[in-house]
């Protein structure tokens, strides 16, 4: 793996961090809204499936040591294990889907680029709700309806919206990363 290829696995895991931190606790759900899902896909769609996938296990990896690079500041394997483990953890999956995208974003016309990185974003998303969401009814001990109504459903508008800027920044930014676009 080449020096910038590293360095770019290391500032989308940042980003992931930063994005993080930017949360509103919900009364009704354990689950805060946070910008992680942006950054995920971002990853994703930027380096590709297995550098995206690399970046956001890096990311996990470092918040289960203990880093405080999780929502609110934390970190540990306490999240890991608690009821938002299971979002976290299917972080490294949506990004790979969301990479699928990235040749697409890279050197397709804008139109292409953007629908393409919007539609593996979903995939993405569905990854990250449909482990989020058995997790979170794992460990909470809620009924699967509960879980959705709690994990997912609240989070789907501003998700969509969060994914087709994921689309559209790593349409912008594709260029620089990759030149050969047409």
């Amino acid at each position: 793996m080449s020096t910038a290829t590293m360095t770019r696995v290391a500032l989308m895991a940042a980003v992931t961090a930063v994005a993080a931190q930017i949360t509103i606790p919900l009364p009704f759900s354990p689950v805060p809204f946070t910008m992680q899902v942006l950054a995920v896909l971002l990853s994703g769609m930027l380096l590709g499936a297995r550098n995206g996938a690399l970046s956001q296990l890096v990311y996990v990896l470092v918040g289960a040591a203990g880093a405080p690079v999780f929502a609110g500041f934390s970190g540990g394997l306490g999240v890991i294990f608690g009821p938002t483990g299971g979002y976290l953890l299917s972080y490294p999956l949506a990004a790979a889907l969301a990479g699928l995208a990235a040749g697409a974003v890279a050197r397709a016309s804008r139109r292409r680029a953007l629908l393409a990185g919007f539609l593996w974003g979903c995939a993405g998303l569905a990854a990250i709700y449909a482990a989020g969401a058995a997790w979170l009814a794992a460990v909470a001990g809620l009924p699967p309806l509960a879980a959705l109504a709690q994990g997912v459903l609240p989070f789907v508008p501003l998700d969509l919206v969060k994914t087709g800027l994921a689309a559209a920044v790593a349409t912008a930014a594709a260029p620089v990363i990759a030149p050969s676009r047409a």
